[in-house]
C-alpha cells in the first residue's frame, strides 16, 4: 500500500511516517497544501491522510479539488476540529473518513487500511467468482453451479463485499462500516442474521461452503473447503 500524508507538523509527520513504514506501507509526505495537492495530482496513492488544517492551502480545498477533477482516492481527515458540524463538513468536502485528534496509531492504521481495501483493484471489475459462485455487478445476478440465486438487497450489498474482500477476514466492524454505514456498533445482530441467511441461499444444495466463521475475528468467503 503507498499513501500520501499531508501534514504540517513535522514531528507528527516524522512519527507517522515511521509507523506506517515499519507496518509495512509506503509512504510520501507532504508539508504543506499546495505541495501535498501537487503530490496528489502527480502520483497515484491507495489512501491520502489529510490533515484539514494546513499553510497555503486547506485539507478541506485539496480534497475538493482533487474530487472535481474526478481524482477518487479515498481520504482519511485528521483534525483537532471534532463536533459533528466540523466532521458532516469534511465528508461533504469529500472524504471518506474522519478521525479527531488525539488518535491512537492503531486505530489510525486500521482505518487507512480499510479505505485502501475500499479502493482496491478488485472494484474496477465487473463481476467476482468464488469457486463455482459467480456475482456480476452490473445486472445484479449471483448464481452457483450455474444456478441463479435471489437475494435481498443488502444481502447482495453484503455479498459482494465478502467477494471484493474473498480470502480475507474481514470484521464485523468492517461490515457494518462499508455494508450498513455504521461507524459505531448498535448492539444488534444484524450482521448475524443477515450472514444467516446468506450462508443459506448461498451454500443448501449446493456442494461446498464457502462463507466460514472466523471465532472472535470476523468472516472469510474462499473455496475448498
Amino acid at each position: 500500500m503507498k499513501i500520501l500524508i499531508i501534514e504540517d507538523d513535522l514531528e507528527t509527520a516524522a512519527y507517522l511516517s515511521k509507523a506506517f513504514r515499519e507496518a509495512g506501507v509506503t509512504v510520501d509526505h507532504a508539508s504543506d497544501g499546495d505541495s501535498g495537492y501537487f503530490l496528489a495530482t502527480e502520483n497515484t496513492y491507495d489512501v491520502m491522510v489529510v490533515d484539514r488544517m494546513l499553510p497555503k492551502r486547506d485539507g478541506l480545498s485539496i480534497i475538493s479539488s482533487l474530487r472535481e477533477k474526478g481524482n477518487e482516492t479515498p481520504v482519511l481527515i485528521l483534525s483537532a476540529l471534532g463536533q459533528v458540524d466540523d466532521r458532516v463538513t469534511g465528508l461533504r468536502a469529500g472524504g471518506d473518513d474522519y478521525l479527531t485528534k488525539p488518535y491512537a496509531f492503531s486505530e489510525l492504521l486500521a482505518r487507512v487500511e480499510i479505505l485502501g481495501r475500499r479502493k482496491g483493484t478488485r472494484d474496477t471489475e465487473t463481476s467476482y467468482r468464488v469457486g463455482d459462485l459467480e456475482l456480476d455487478r452490473l445486472s445484479h445476478e449471483v448464481r452457483r453451479a450455474g444456478q441463479l440465486i435471489n437475494l435481498q438487497p443488502r444481502e447482495y450489498t453484503l455479498l459482494e463485499y465478502l467477494m471484493n474482500n474473498a480470502g480475507q477476514v474481514v470484521t464485523r466492524t468492517m461490515l457494518l462500516e462499508n455494508v450498513w454505514d455504521y461507524h459505531f456498533d448498535p448492539q444488534t445482530n444484524v450482521i448475524d442474521v443477515h450472514i444467516s441467511r446468506l450462508r443459506g441461499k448461498i451454500e443448501k444444495g449446493f456442494n461446498g461452503a464457502l462463507l466460514h466463521t472466523i471465532r472472535g475475528a470476523g468472516y472469510i468467503l474462499k473455496a475448498g473447503e
